[in-house]
Protein backbone atom coordinates (compact mmCIF):
# COMPACT_ATOMS: atom_id res chain seq x y z
CA UNK A 1 0.00 0.00 0.00
CA UNK A 2 1.12 3.57 -0.80
CA UNK A 3 0.34 5.92 1.38
CA UNK A 4 1.84 10.41 1.35
CA UNK A 5 -0.41 12.43 3.46
CA UNK A 6 1.01 16.53 3.09
CA UNK A 7 -0.85 19.63 4.79
CA UNK A 8 -1.11 23.48 4.16
CA UNK A 9 -2.39 26.53 5.77
CA UNK A 10 -4.69 28.49 3.52
CA UNK A 11 -5.26 32.40 4.38
CA UNK A 12 -9.25 31.85 3.49
CA UNK A 13 -12.53 31.07 5.39
CA UNK A 14 -12.94 27.52 5.97
CA UNK A 15 -16.54 27.67 4.41
CA UNK A 16 -14.59 29.36 0.72
CA UNK A 17 -11.93 26.56 0.78
CA UNK A 18 -14.14 23.59 1.99
CA UNK A 19 -16.51 24.89 -1.17
CA UNK A 20 -13.92 25.02 -4.01
CA UNK A 21 -12.88 21.12 -3.03
CA UNK A 22 -16.69 20.31 -3.42
CA UNK A 23 -16.62 20.77 -6.88
CA UNK A 24 -14.48 18.00 -8.38
CA UNK A 25 -13.38 19.67 -11.53
CA UNK A 26 -11.68 22.11 -9.08
CA UNK A 27 -9.46 19.23 -7.65
CA UNK A 28 -8.22 18.29 -11.48
CA UNK A 29 -7.51 22.42 -12.05
CA UNK A 30 -5.00 22.31 -9.07
CA UNK A 31 -3.48 18.47 -9.06
CA UNK A 32 -1.16 18.62 -11.85
CA UNK A 33 -1.83 14.80 -12.99
CA UNK A 34 -5.34 14.92 -12.61
CA UNK A 35 -6.28 14.94 -16.69
CA UNK A 36 -9.69 14.78 -16.46
CA UNK A 37 -13.19 14.85 -14.25
CA UNK A 38 -16.20 13.60 -15.83
CA UNK A 39 -19.69 12.00 -15.66
CA UNK A 40 -20.04 13.37 -11.48
CA UNK A 41 -22.57 13.09 -9.68
CA UNK A 42 -24.32 14.83 -6.88
CA UNK A 43 -25.36 12.50 -4.70
CA UNK A 44 -26.25 15.47 -1.40
CA UNK A 45 -25.67 14.52 1.86
CA UNK A 46 -24.10 11.43 0.53
CA UNK A 47 -21.41 13.16 -1.05
CA UNK A 48 -20.75 12.66 -5.17
CA UNK A 49 -19.54 9.82 -7.80
CA UNK A 50 -17.12 10.78 -10.84
CA UNK A 51 -15.12 9.12 -13.67
CA UNK A 52 -11.35 10.22 -13.57
CA UNK A 53 -8.43 10.11 -15.87
CA UNK A 54 -5.08 10.22 -13.86
CA UNK A 55 -1.59 9.96 -15.10
CA UNK A 56 1.30 8.13 -13.33
CA UNK A 57 4.83 7.85 -15.00
CA UNK A 58 3.15 8.76 -18.71
CA UNK A 59 0.76 6.02 -18.45
CA UNK A 60 -2.77 7.19 -17.98
CA UNK A 61 -5.40 5.52 -15.49
CA UNK A 62 -8.96 5.74 -15.76
CA UNK A 63 -11.34 4.93 -12.87
CA UNK A 64 -13.94 6.04 -10.84
CA UNK A 65 -14.13 7.73 -7.24
CA UNK A 66 -16.99 7.54 -4.93
CA UNK A 67 -17.42 9.19 -1.36
CA UNK A 68 -17.77 6.97 1.15
CA UNK A 69 -17.58 9.96 3.91
CA UNK A 70 -19.12 13.17 3.75
CA UNK A 71 -18.59 15.96 6.28
CA UNK A 72 -19.33 19.14 4.62
CA UNK A 73 -16.47 21.80 5.49
CA UNK A 74 -14.49 19.01 7.87
CA UNK A 75 -13.50 15.56 5.71
CA UNK A 76 -14.02 13.88 2.73
CA UNK A 77 -12.75 10.34 1.83
CA UNK A 78 -13.19 9.19 -1.86
CA UNK A 79 -13.14 5.50 -2.45
CA UNK A 80 -11.56 4.33 -5.36
CA UNK A 81 -14.37 1.42 -6.71
CA UNK A 82 -13.37 1.06 -9.98
CA UNK A 83 -9.96 1.35 -12.21
CA UNK A 84 -6.22 0.03 -11.96
CA UNK A 85 -5.92 1.72 -8.49
CA UNK A 86 -7.32 0.41 -5.27
CA UNK A 87 -7.76 2.64 -2.04
CA UNK A 88 -8.85 5.90 -0.94
CA UNK A 89 -8.30 9.65 -0.85
CA UNK A 90 -9.00 11.73 2.06
CA UNK A 91 -9.26 15.90 2.37
CA UNK A 92 -9.65 17.04 5.62
CA UNK A 93 -10.62 20.77 6.84
CA UNK A 94 -9.76 22.86 10.14
CA UNK A 95 -10.50 26.20 11.14
CA UNK A 96 -7.32 28.27 11.87
CA UNK A 97 -6.78 31.82 13.57
CA UNK A 98 -5.32 32.80 10.44
CA UNK A 99 -7.76 30.28 7.98
CA UNK A 100 -8.57 27.11 7.39
CA UNK A 101 -5.52 23.85 7.50
CA UNK A 102 -6.46 21.34 4.94
CA UNK A 103 -4.44 18.02 4.52
CA UNK A 104 -4.82 15.60 1.66
CA UNK A 105 -3.94 12.04 1.87
CA UNK A 106 -3.99 9.52 -0.36
CA UNK A 107 -3.54 5.76 0.08
CA UNK A 108 -3.50 2.96 -2.72
CA UNK A 109 -2.31 -0.29 -4.11
CA UNK A 110 -0.31 -0.04 -7.30
CA UNK A 111 -1.72 -2.20 -10.48
CA UNK A 112 0.76 -4.89 -10.12
CA UNK A 113 2.91 -6.51 -7.12
CA UNK A 114 5.85 -6.28 -9.35
CA UNK A 115 5.18 -2.43 -10.65
CA UNK A 116 4.97 -1.85 -7.38
CA UNK A 117 8.23 -3.00 -5.96
CA UNK A 118 9.88 -1.33 -9.19
CA UNK A 119 8.37 1.82 -8.74
CA UNK A 120 7.32 2.37 -4.86
CA UNK A 121 10.14 5.04 -4.16
CA UNK A 122 9.81 6.95 -7.37
CA UNK A 123 5.62 6.59 -6.81
CA UNK A 124 6.25 7.87 -2.99
CA UNK A 125 8.19 11.15 -4.33
CA UNK A 126 5.87 11.70 -7.13
CA UNK A 127 3.09 11.25 -5.05
CA UNK A 128 4.37 13.96 -2.29
CA UNK A 129 5.12 16.09 -5.07
CA UNK A 130 1.88 15.77 -6.80
CA UNK A 131 -0.02 16.14 -3.03
CA UNK A 132 2.11 19.38 -2.14
CA UNK A 133 1.54 20.41 -5.34
CA UNK A 134 -2.06 20.37 -5.53
CA UNK A 135 -2.64 22.32 -1.90
CA UNK A 136 -0.18 25.01 -3.05
CA UNK A 137 -2.09 25.73 -5.94
CA UNK A 138 -5.61 25.83 -4.02
CA UNK A 139 -4.08 27.82 -1.92
CA UNK A 140 -2.37 30.17 -4.39
CA UNK A 141 -6.25 30.22 -6.26
CA UNK A 142 -7.67 30.62 -3.01
CA UNK A 143 -5.77 33.66 -1.73
CA UNK A 144 -5.87 35.52 -4.89
CA UNK A 145 -9.08 34.98 -5.53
Amino acid sequence: MLSVSETVAIDAPLSDVFAYMDDPHNQAEITPSLSDVRSVEDRGDDGKRLDYTYTMAGVSLDGTLETTTYEPESRVVFDMVEGPLSGELTWEFETTDDGTRVTYSASYELPSSVLEAVVRPFAERYNERELETALQNLKTRLESA
